[in-house]
């Protein structure tokens, strides 16, 4: 075979000599100083393009204006959430009628859509709670003030529980026969008087718990009848809990039972001044309310049971209730009550 047909037959292993360089032991390596260098133009930008719509600027004030808002303004995420939809919303126009790009309206729909459902979300939450009207000045006088929200509150009094009335002369409650265990009440229209064996103690009035003592004493032991006798003075209406279904809820609501921890202590600690002054009138029992409370929950359950408990010492009860306006001698017929009538020496010290 000639040379030329040599040639020929090798032709393809020809290369050029500019773009490679000759053949080494490692292999065929580029020659860096012949290779063509790829134009800049293609990745950097050398004439930097025109201004996008305005739509387009507006979009993005209104993201930058959502991540400034500050965290301590009340209503911050409905306003994060509402300014990113319109951001969203603007991106949608202006990637649909300036620029033509599809995938920039898809992803902008997504995110339009998420923050719609966000934003729809928490105006929800934010909604009025409405009360209803008998048991709004309840909620104003007692709930409200210890800042329970209106919704848990709806809860509270929306499942479990119900308005009951009570005419004139009616007995919630006799002494000796109603048991405690049923439920838990909250007047809400009218007046209620207790008494015992004949013998009034004090009044009930209205956004006042009607047995809030026998509540308190027998969270441990079930079984027990009421020792005192309650008469409803007026037409009387009042809001009544299933005493079990409510020990449930609360169970389920640490914040909530706390809460009537400190209601039915401050209620027990109000009936003791109604019991040394039995003339206090609603007026007087709502200054009490604003005052914090100065007796132990004891009280008003010790002295009902250690009524109940004594024998036909009717000198004693006389003493106790008739009561004087100077503390000396109150403190006085306080001692000679619990003399009479029995009261162990850790119920002495506590109440008297």
């Amino acid at each position: 075979m000639t040379g030329c047909t040599w040639g020929r037959a090798l032709g393809f292993f020809k290369m050029d000599t500019t773009a490679v360089s000759p053949l080494t032991p490692l292999g065929i390596i580029p020659d860096l100083k012949n290779a063509t260098s790829v134009p800049f133009n293609e990745t950097a930008c050398e004439n930097w393009k025109e201004i996008h719509h305005l739509v387009f600027h507006v979009a993005n004030i209104c993201f930058a204006a959502g991540l400034v808002i500050p965290t301590t303004l009340n209503f911050h995420m409905i306003f994060l959430r509402g300014l990113l939809s319109i951001g969203c919303a603007l991106f949608i126009i202006w990637a649909t009628l300036y620029r033509c790009a599809l995938d920039i309206m898809i992803w902008n729909s997504v995110f339009l859509v998420v923050n719609l459902l966000h934003f729809i979300y928490l105006v929800y939450k934010r909604r009025p709670i409405k009360i209803e009207k008998e048991l709004s000045s309840l909620y104003k006088r007692m709930f409200e003030p210890l800042h329970v929200p209106p919704e848990l509150f709806q809860r509270l009094t929306g499942q479990f529980c119900n308005i009951q009335t009570l005419k004139a002369g009616q007995a919630y409650a006799a002494e000796d026969k109603t048991s405690v265990d049923d439920r838990l009440s909250i007047l809400l229209k009218g007046k209620m008087k207790v008494s015992y064996r004949g013998h009034f103690l004090h009044n009930i009035y209205p956004c006042a718990f009607i047995d809030s003592p026998e509540f308190r004493s027998t969270q441990m032991n079930r079984g027990e009848k009421f020792q005192v006798t309650i008469i409803a003075d007026d037409n009387c209406k009042f809001l009544c809990w299933s005493r079990e279904r409510l020990t449930y809820f609360l169970e389920t609501e640490p914040f909530l039972y706390e809460i009537f921890k400190y209601l039915i202590g401050k209620d027990i600690t109000n009936k003791l001044y109604s019991l040394n002054d039995p003339t206090l009138n609603d007026k007087a029992s709502k200054k009490i309310d604003r005052q914090p409370s100065l007796c132990s929950q004891l009280s008003v359950m010790q002295m009902r049971n250690s009524m109940a408990s004594t024998s036909d010492s009717e000198d004693g009860l006389q003493m106790f209730l008739r009561g004087t306006s100077s503390s000396s001698s109150l403190r006085n017929n306080q001692h000679e009550f619990c003399n009479a009538y029995g009261v162990s020496r850790l119920q002495h010290d506590a109440f008297c």
